[in-house]
């Protein structure tokens, strides 16, 4: 184990030595998690339901799952099997199976890390899957979007059981995201609706994420909103890779160099590239093209310390397509 492993290591001993809780010892596990349970709500069947259980790495030394376990077969699960760097963000990703199983349903997962310590961390979550409510197909996809094309999808809502029951109103996750709802049949306790799903053509670059609410005459609070999930990429003509650089060195160190993808859907020129930092240096290219490599250089100097800071490029395709890098720089002790 390095220096840093075994400074890590006294610094989890000296915590429980003055916690006096044997147990405190995981306790570093757990930190790491932004929340360790989730509540899913009522889902129709055949609705897809997936929730992140999302965990960051703040040490030196790498973070590593080796397995979960589910308490309920009702549950498929990915998780990272590589070791996670520092600084670096997983996720447990649990899906529901709407489809096999209905009713309450209550799971404990269990993940097991073997570095740089073994311990294990309980995360929790719980939904009531209907048997009365059908979502066909299962969830509103848009896709992969060009910025400013806009797009509809839509999908269709069963329900077999009270004559009278209706969607009252579609709460929408976002302002760039309308519905319109259209019921299509209502007879011998059937109900149907088309819900069409409009993504505006003003919407921003990025990924979607995110459920549409619908809002039911049900008299059970706990099943008078069903969760529609909704996915997709707006996808801007400028993109850059990777989104973010980190950089750990020590003061009056040689200068790291990184390197950055910046890609167009149409040749184009880097024009102007700006960060707070002046750490950070960088060679503007020359001419225009639809794929530029941008080496990125930090030069540590002898101050140590850390910062969250961005760089920003700018190009000739106009205000709307800058796009943006978030740095993190650790400089440590002289070496």
């Amino acid at each position: 184990m390095s220096k840093t492993g075994w400074f890590w290591c006294a610094v989890v001993l000296g915590f429980c030595l003055v916690s006096g809780r044997p147990a405190s010892a995981q306790q570093w596990a757990t930190e790491m998690f932004t929340t360790t349970s989730h509540d899913f709500g009522a889902l129709a069947r055949g609705a897809k339901a997936e929730f992140a259980f999302t965990f960051k790495n703040p040490f030196v030394e790498d973070v590593r799952i080796k397995t979960v376990r589910s308490t309920c077969g009702c549950a498929g699960l990915k998780y990272p099997t590589e070791p996670i760097k520092t600084y670096q963000k997983g996720q447990i990703v649990v899906a529901v199976d709407t489809r096999g199983f209905l009713g309450r349903k209550d799971a404990t997962l269990t993940v097991e890390f073997d570095r740089p310590f073994p311990a294990e961390v309980t995360l929790k979550f719980h939904c009531y899957i209907r048997k009365d409510v059908v979502f066909q197909p299962g969830s509103i996809q848009f896709g992969t979007v060009r910025q400013g094309e806009g797009a509809r999808r839509s999908t269709t809502v069963s329900y077999a059981g009270r004559d009278d029951w209706q969607i009252t109103a579609v709460e929408s996750p976002s302002p760039f995201i309308t519905t319109n709802l259209a019921e299509t049949r209502r007879d011998l306790g059937r109900v149907t609706y088309n819900l069409a799903v409009d993504l505006k053509p003003d919407a921003p670059a990025g990924y979607l994420s995110g459920h549409l609410i619908l809002k039911t005459n049900d008299a059970n609070s706990q099943t008078a909103k069903v969760p529609l999930a909704i996915e997709g990429v707006v996808e801007s003509e400028l993109s850059v890779r990777p989104a973010s650089l980190t950089f750990l060195t020590a003061a009056g160190e040689l200068p790291l160099r990184r390197n950055v993808v910046v890609q167009g859907a149409r040749p184009f020129r880097i024009t102007a590239i700006h960060s707070p930092d002046p750490r950070l240096t960088w060679q503007l290219p020359p001419d225009a093209r639809k794929f530029h490599v941008l080496p990125i250089t930090f030069t540590p100097g002898d101050q140590p310390g850390k910062k969250n800071t961005r760089i920003e490029i700018e190009t000739d395709l106009g205000e709307a397509h800058k796009t943006t890098i978030d740095v993190f720089a650790e400089v440590t002790g002289q070496r």
